[in-house]
Formats: structure tokens, C-alpha cells, sequence
């Protein structure tokens, strides 16, 4: 399976406000239980508040976003001659070049500097109503220097199937990381591809065909702009959630790999268990405890090595609910 990776080595970015800091305008802060008590035994945070960072106090005026998506504006809601976008740009290109190492960002929701998506954006004209296409200016800045970085906003960490996909990537992006730690040869960049080729064929069919060629052609081409090249189609393809069908056509995959190991009612049982998961009866865990329990007795050393069967600790339970 490769290098392990143990508990709070990953580092992930994370507004200040919701590991409990007082840096809110109002001087409140918005501690998010779930992230500061169940992900902090796992993962070493690192807040940062882009509105202290750039010499904003506690508690200061609140600021919004005005302008349409392409050419947005961070401005004081009392003072609109106060514009802080330059700032608040340059200070996330910084964090971004500062914090190298990071695997993950857990931004603050609808922050006119952190929120990632959906912020409030206010057009010029007065009369017109605002939108939800703004982007906050650091976060912007924090994800266009590094395109790869799985980034997630504390809201949607409210969505099980969300959040699964978000740790999943989060892990992902650690062990390449370690990768890229050592020379990249050929060699491994295929072994790193082979350990997830479950994982992305969960995610995106036609994605794990594209991976897949272009791994294949990695000794014929410059590496580095293949490594370049395969690192963001897969944290690509893995931004989008793996569904049900897929997670079915993967389970029945590795089902495949036992059929001549299992007797007819342990090959019934498999059947029915992953069945039951499609129909969306039982939880993912289920079919995944099963098949780890034959694969424990008749090992294969393909599936054995798959990231699919551990893509992130068993003791998170993620996969108990979705």
C-alpha cells in the first residue's frame, strides 16, 4: 500500500473563525464542532484569517463583494472608497507560496475574502439585486496558485457524501505528495496510478481510460509534464463525488477477483450484500467489510494493494453512512 500516513501529518488550511478564534468582524468567531472535535484528531490545522493578516481589527467595518464574476471588488459596506481586493489577493498568493505542504483547505462559506463559491456578489447598479456567483478574493488567489489543493467550505462538510469526497482527496493529494518527495520515475508514477486505479474508475469511467493512456505513454513524453499533467486530471476527476453506480461497478469488480476462491452461498451472499448497497439499503461499509473479510483469506496482491479498500481511516466511519 505504500508509505502509511499517520495521524495529524496532513496538514490542511483552514479559516481561523472555525477552529473557535475571535477574528469575525464582530469580534465572534463560528467553531465548527465536527471539524475542531472529530477531523482535529487526524489532521494538524493551520488557521488563517486574511482580514487580521492584512491589518484589519476586531472589530472592524464588514466588507462585501461588488462587481460581476471576472472583475470582482472586495470593498467596506460603510466606505465603498475602501477597496482591500489588491490585499486581499496578494496575501493569498502568499499563503499559498508560504504553506507548500498543505493537503487540504477548509474554507469559511460565504466569506466575501474565503468563501470558495457562492458568495454574495454585488453588482454596481444599486438597483439591481446581488447574486450568489462571487468568489472570495483570497480564497481565489489561495486556489488559483494551487489548482490541485483539495478545497472544501465548512457548509457542505454538512453533506456526508461531501465530506467523504473531500477527506478522500485530501488523503490522495498527501500521498501524492510523498511521491513527489522522491525522483518521479516512470516506475512510479505507475505504481502510484495502479494503487488508485479503483478510486478514479469510482469517480469517472471515462476519466480512468484517459489516466490510464496517459500513464501508459509516460516513458515516451518529457516526465515532469506528464507527473504535472496526471496530478491535476486526478484531483480533477475526484472533485466530482463518486455515486452509487459507480461504487456498484467497482465493488462487482473486485467481487470478479474471488470467483474462483468463493463457494456458491459465499458467492450469493456477495451478490445479494453489494445489491442491497445499489438498491441503497445498506451502507457502503457493508460490501466493503465483506469483501476485505474473503479477501483476508484469499489475498490478491492487485486488490490488496488498491487505495479504494483504505482510501482514509477506517476510524472516521465515513463510509458507515453513505
Amino acid at each position: 500500500m505504500g508509505r502509511q500516513i499517520a495521524p495529524r501529518s496532513v496538514r490542511i488550511g483552514i479559516s481561523s473563525c472555525l477552529l473557535g478564534e475571535n477574528v469575525r468582524y464582530d469580534g465572534d468567531h463560528r467553531r465548527d464542532r465536527f471539524i475542531t472535535g472529530t477531523l482535529s484528531a487526524y489532521f494538524e490545522f493551520v488557521p488563517v484569517c486574511p482580514e487580521m493578516a492584512i491589518g484589519l481589527g476586531v472589530p472592524r467595518d464588514p466588507i462585501r463583494l461588488v462587481g460581476k464574476p471576472g472583475a470582482i471588488r472586495v470593498v467596506g459596506m460603510a466606505d465603498c472608497e475602501m477597496d482591500l481586493t489588491d490585499q486581499l489577493r496578494s496575501f493569498g498568493i502568499q499563503t499559498a507560496q508560504r504553506l507548500k505542504d498543505i493537503s487540504g483547505y477548509i474554507f469559511k462559506s460565504k466569506s466575501p475574502s474565503c468563501g470558495p463559491q457562492r458568495v454574495k456578489l454585488y453588482p454596481e447598479d444599486e438597483n439591481t439585486a446581488p447574486s450568489n456567483d462571487g468568489i472570495g478574493q483570497y480564497a481565489q488567489a489561495v486556489m488559483e496558485y494551487q489548482p490541485n489543493l483539495p478545497v472544501e467550505e465548512d457548509g457542505r462538510l454538512n453533506d456526508l457524501v461531501l465530506t467523504e469526497n473531500f477527506i478522500e482527496r485530501v488523503f490522495t493529494y498527501k500521498r501524492w505528495q510523498y511521491l513527489r518527495q522522491s525522483v518521479v520515475t516512470v516506475a512510479r508514477l505507475i505504481d502510484f496510478h495502479t494503487r488508485h486505479k479503483l478510486a478514479i474508475l469510482a469517480h469517472d469511467q471515462v476519466a480512468y481510460a484517459k489516466l490510464g493512456k496517459l500513464v501508459a505513454d509516460a516513458g515516451n513524453r518529457e516526465l515532469q509534464r506528464v507527473a504535472d499533467e496526471y496530478v491535476h486530471g486526478l484531483m480533477k476527476t475526484l472533485r466530482r463525488p463518486a455515486t452509487r453506480k459507480n461504487h456498484t461497478n467497482v465493488l462487482q469488480h473486485i467481487q470478479g477477483y474471488l470467483k474462483v476462491d468463493l463457494d456458491r452461498d459465499d458467492k450469493a451472499e456477495m451478490v445479494d450484500v453489494i445489491n442491497q448497497y445499489r438498491l441503497g439499503r445498506v451502507p457502503l461499509i457493508v460490501p466493503i467489510t465483506l469483501l476485505k473479510h474473503h479477501l483476508r483469506k484469499h489475498p490478491n496482491p492487485y486488490i490488496d494493494g488498491q487505495v479504494y479498500l483504505n482510501p482514509h481511516p477506517a476510524e472516521l466511519m465515513l463510509r458507515n453512512l453513505i
